[in-house]
């Protein structure tokens, strides 16, 4: 029990929450003093929002947030884990403060009154809060930190049952004790996604560390075309509000994925060894994965999900479960970033960037995959998107280096004649020819 205690770093958590505590609240008080000076501060709402429910009891999960908020760092089993956690709750405060002062928002209309136990909660709420504060709701943003932040603690079913319960009800009491409008729950529960996706838990690079400008013209083209897309969705959310505003959510999407191509390269997309996207970025990047996987649908339609390039190596788009185990179960070998391999045992994943054309050391690192499954007597399915460019050069390079061609170009004729719809332009026989030379083996 000792050990145990003296291997967290309590006096970090409480220097976190030190900061984190004053910060929170002098940011919001500003936030809500700059409103309140405001000539007219506008408001955000639904007609039907006038007939949801006032619950003064849902007042007491509503302030359960407190608790877990001022418990969580002190949880925390390492400094990494410590860090990044900080560093979401300090993110999520400073950015939902930044929304506030410069698009601030009033809630449209008052509470009734309140008796009973429920009283002495919304007194002191009213203590330092005002009808202002609104989108993206700050509440919200942190309930999805806090969340994530607490299931990866919890291991025992009924538990985690409970956990998502409560948090539902967090989420929930920001409508029935009249606090928020609708509005600014999907833009909290964004801003709080955006922190999870920016600080990552696990022992990886965190975003703002990984951000390294792209030199490839090719890439800022397409981070050009994506933020365009962007402007286009948000631009229609605005007009057409109402329900149009879930167009947001595709530009916020076709928005990190520009971000991706500018500077994050394929980190950005979260994609672990097993091909698995963390929940956070499945969340953000949706509906840019939709339409990705629609279109991988469209352009693979009339050809086989995977061909034979040799004796128990295939070559094809990504599959799904069905024509996994319709195949015989191989081993899958991913080349994409953005879309995810089924729950297969033992994917691996490489990831590269759709439409640009990877290091070639990564296209190595993709060969000495295959090679280790095919050493282990697995057959193989390498894949990417559409089975065209990725997966295809990555299959050359392993027939070059460990299979039986004896040339670049022999390795490229068997690709071919297996799969003849492979697009490999001037830029990719570049980078085959440096994967493939014997000495950078």
């Amino acid at each position: 029990m000792t050990s145990w205690f003296a291997q967290r770093p309590w006096k970090r958590a409480a220097a976190w929450l030190a900061l984190l505590g004053p910060l929170f609240y002098a940011a919001y008080g500003f936030a809500n003093w700059w409103a309140a000076s405001r000539a007219a501060v506008p408001t955000l709402a639904f007609d039907w929002e006038r007939s949801l429910p006032f619950w003064p009891w849902t007042i007491f999960p509503y302030w359960t947030i407190n608790v877990f908020y001022a418990l969580s760092p002190f949880l925390a089993r390492d400094r990494h884990t410590l860090d990044r956690h900080g560093a979401r709750l300090l993110t999520a405060t400073c950015l939902a403060v930044t929304c506030f002062v410069l698009w601030p928002l009033r809630f449209s209309f008052g509470q009734p009154e309140v008796s009973g136990a429920p009283a002495f909660l919304f007194n002191a709420l009213r203590s330092f809060d005002q009808p202002f504060n609104q989108a993206p709701s700050l509440h919200i943003a942190l309930a999805v930190i806090l969340w994530d932040w607490y299931r990866r603690l919890i291991t025992a079913p009924w538990a985690r049952a409970v956990l998502h319960l409560w948090a539902f009800a967090i989420c929930a009491s920001v409508l029935t004790t009249w606090q928020h409008h609708f509005i600014d729950i999907p833009t909290g529960a964004l801003l709080g996604l955006v922190c999870v996706w920016l600080w990552p838990l696990e022992r990886v690079a965190s975003l703002p560390q990984g951000w390294r400008l792209a030199r490839d013209g090719r890439r800022w083209k397409l981070a050009g075309l994506y933020a365009a897309g962007a402007l286009v969705f948000l631009s229609a959310a605005l007009a057409l509000g109402g329900m149009g505003l879930w167009l947001a959510w595709p530009a916020a999407s076709l928005a990190l994925v520009a971000l991706n191509y500018a500077g994050l390269g394929a980190r950005g997309f979260q994609m672990d060894r097993r091909g698995r996207m963390r929940w956070a970025a499945r969340w953000l990047l949706a509906p840019y994965r939709l339409g990705a996987a629609l279109n991988a649908k469209l352009w693979t339609r009339r050809i086989p999900a995977s061909v034979e390039v040799a004796p128990g190596l295939r070559l094809g788009r990504i599959p799904a479960l069905a024509e996994w185990e319709a195949a015989g179960r191989p081993q899958l070998v991913s080349l994409s970033a953005e879309l995810q391999l089924p729950f297969a045992q033992g994917a691996r994943c490489v990831p590269m960037l759709d439409l640009t054309v990877p290091a070639p050391q990564d296209l190595r690192r993709a060969a000495v995959l295959i090679e280790g499954s095919r050493r282990a007597g697995s057959a193989v399915w390498v894949c990417c998107a559409l089975g065209f460019s990725r997966s295809a050069a990555a299959t050359i390079t392993w027939l070059r280096l460990h299979g039986a061609a004896g040339s670049l170009q022999q390795a490229e004729g068997l690709v071919r004649r297996a799969r003849p719809q492979i697009v490999l332009g001037a830029a990719w026989q570049q980078a085959l020819d440096h994967a493939t030379r014997r000495t950078a083996t």
